[in-house]
């Protein structure tokens, strides 16, 4: 990442701290009590997305597809456990589909890479 990261880079490193924070206070409260099911399934959700928005984010050479990548996985895992937070600690959804939007959010992120690095590979590059 360059000496004075973009403000798009800082939302993600955000977004990126987040769900490595959520992660690992979900995983704790599963692990003593509490809706166990819905905190384990947070933890993973954002514990295995925020590496990936924290690499994407730290990637100097980003395309705008890569950028967009980013940006889906990034909100679609905010979305997904916000639902999922909101479950355990309000005893109610976020907002009517608000888990599907992010889990659909993060699945087209991880999409939009698989055809970002196809398309960097055909052009020599990460372009």
């Amino acid at each position: 990442m360059s000496p004075n990261p973009s403000p798009f880079d800082r939302l993600m490193l955000a977004v990126a701290g987040a769900l490595g924070a959520t992660g690992i206070a979900a995983a704790a409260g599963a692990s003593h009590g509490g809706d166990t099911q819905i905190l384990a399934a947070l933890a993973l959700i954002a514990l295995s997305q925020a590496p990936a928005v924290l690499a994407l984010a730290l990637y100097a050479n980003r395309s705008r597809m890569l950028t967009a990548s980013t940006l889906f996985i990034g909100l679609g895992a905010l979305l997904f456990s916000a639902d999922l937070g909101a479950r355990h600690f309000l005893g109610g959804r976020l907002f009517p589909l608000s888990a599907p939007l992010g889990g659909l959010a993060m699945i087209g992120g991880w999409l939009l890479l698989t055809v970002a690095a196809l398309a960097a590979s055909d052009r020599g590059g990460a372009k």
